[in-house]
């Protein structure tokens, strides 16, 4: 399944542990882009790879690592 076809904006991302990662902005080529209003963001884009994207549910994206692991391996 191509998971970026079906990943929006606004959509929430969830790590593998369920914890809030972020929101997503938009896509942006193979990386997700998350909103820097999150108050998950600190103010700043940050981008995950789609290799990170396990599946998408209804209105959220679940990765394939834990949330904490996201945030340490995010990019800005």
């Amino acid at each position: 399944m191509d998971a970026s076809a079906h990943i929006r904006e606004r959509m929430e991302v969830v790590g593998s542990d369920g914890k809030h990662v972020g929101t997503v902005d938009h896509m942006e080529g193979q990386r997700v882009k998350l909103t820097k209003s999150d108050p998950a963001a600190g103010g700043k884009h940050h981008y995950l790879g789609l290799e990170q994207v396990d599946h998408v549910e209804q209105d959220k994206v679940c990765l394939n690592i834990p949330g904490d692991q996201a945030m340490q391996v995010w990019q800005t």
